[in-house]
């Protein structure tokens, strides 16, 4: 199968689109999976930060939920940054044992233990800003998904591009702007490798279901859905911002 050409107008709208929220003197810590999408956030950033003139570190988070395969996941990542000369910062949580503690799915779990220790590290670090991985697909699923749970209007916005994580700190998403389409042709075009984590796949999750299953159905029909459902939710975003002002 032929490659596929890289978009040239991908880049460009990377770069408009973090300028709205990464500045000139910034210190950002990115959460680093070593899976495609923060892949391409960092490799994005790196660039970035030399340009624009902003500190860049990474966080790699062990779950401790996939023995050998999530310690080679953190070796990867720690390589990944060594050859790109960005700080290493690397967190081991006991998640099993931290759900049973607070009465929580393994997946709520992971996600509440994840984003205190993205805070602690932001703060001794002295981060600003720390940036996460999600794109526009992830977007569509997320409205879907809490449209199923059944929410409230404000769940309809999804994902914030920005919002804050502790005092003085606040998280960013500069890879909303661009579908995982584009995330994986920007590695293509860039060589960039990443680790596949299998539990991604696994339809008992219902997010996995949403991407593999009801999402490809509902294109059947509406081909752009997934970038109807990321508008309709960076609109309903931008009125409840009006309405709060």
């Amino acid at each position: 199968m032929a490659k596929k050409k890289f978009d040239a107008s991908v880049l460009p709208r990377m770069r408009a689109f973090a300028a709205r929220f990464i500045k000139r003197g910034d210190s950002v810590l990115v959460g680093f999976s070593g899976g495609p999408d923060s892949v391409c956030l960092l490799h994005f950033l790196n660039y970035l930060s030399k340009e624009k003139h902003f500190d860049l570190a990474a966080l790699h988070v062990n779950h401790s939920l996939r023995g050998p395969a999530a310690l080679a996941d953190q070796q990867f990542c720690k390589k990944f940054c060594q050859q790109h000369g960005i700080e290493f910062f690397a967190q081991k949580l006991a998640v099993r044992q931290l759900a049973k503690k607070w009465d929580l799915s393994l997946e709520h779990a992971a996600r509440k233990a994840r984003y205190q220790a993205l805070s602690a590290v932001a703060k001794k670090w002295g981060a600003n800003k720390v940036a996460l991985g999600h794109h526009l697909d992830d977007q569509a699923e997320t409205v879907l998904l809490n449209m199923l749970r059944g929410t409230k209007a404000k769940g309809l916005c999804g994902i914030p591009v920005q919002r804050p994580l502790a005092e003085g700190i606040e998280i960013v998403r500069p890879l909303l702007c661009v579908t995982r389409a584009e995330v994986e042709n920007y590695l293509a075009h860039n060589g960039l490798s990443f680790v596949v984590d299998q539990t991604n796949a696994d339809e008992a999750y219902t997010r996995n279901w949403i991407r593999g299953t009801l999402l490809p159905f509902l294109e059947e029909k509406q081909p752009q859905i997934r970038a109807h459902l990321a508008g309709m939710a960076q609109e309903l975003q931008e009125l409840f911002e009006k309405n709060a002002r």
